[in-house]
């Protein structure tokens, strides 16, 4: 993988990361109720999951492309017309809020690592996006599992250090998220859309 695919790739990630989600509501939560350390199962649970969706999203597009590189065409500006719209979606939700009742019971860390990845596991919204997304920077002429790695390494690594901060911040956050949340969204939705208008254009 090019340098500059890499860093359109990091961005998008870095905007898909930051935007609302369950798992980065799940971090909020968790944080909020248990702590920034015990939070952390949540989160390195969550970035499990998404590698699992990475790799069989990656995979699924990689056979399918070895029949007919006009696929790739196709899964392109089915892509970008899809993140076109995850952007509208993102720019219209309303801003994240944190509402906690009393005190959470403790909780065994593998059933926090385990709600984490099964969010990732079962959200629509991280499916969608990666079979939507993966296609713009597939390159069926190099291998499949070097591109992998850097993909879901890369996203993994994003998705752990900004729920992480989402975590350790979670009661500072929250009344931001309420007072400036839709500008927020605004701005994560905007990259969705320029990332979706821009990239089926690449050669």
């Amino acid at each position: 993988m090019e340098l500059h695919t890499w860093l359109i790739y990091s961005l998008a990630a870095i905007g898909l990361s930051l935007s609302p989600g369950p798992n980065g509501l799940l971090a909020l939560t968790h944080g909020a109720l248990h702590g920034g350390r015990r939070a952390l199962y949540t989160i390195f649970g969550g970035a499990l999951g998404f590698v699992v969706v990475i790799a069989l999203s990656m995979f699924g597009i990689g056979a399918l492309l070895q029949t007919s590189l006009g696929w790739l065409a196709v899964l392109k500006w089915v892509g970008g017309a899809y993140l076109v719209w995850l952007g509208i979606q993102v720019w219209r939700a309303p801003p994240v809020g944190l509402e906690l009742d009393g005190a959470a019971a403790p909780r065994a860390g593998w059933s926090l690592f385990r709600q984490g990845a099964l969010s990732a596991l079962t959200n629509p919204k991280g499916i969608l996006f990666f079979a939507a997304f993966l296609p713009q920077f597939i390159d069926p002429a190099r291998s499949l599992w070097v591109q992998f790695v850097i993909m879901a390494g890369t996203f993994a690594l994003i998705e752990i250090v900004t729920e992480v901060l989402i975590a350790t911040m979670a009661q500072r956050l929250s009344p931001w998220l309420k007072r400036a949340g839709r500008r927020f969204n605004q701005a994560c939705g905007g990259v969705f859309v320029a990332i979706g208008a821009a990239l089926p254009l690449r050669a």
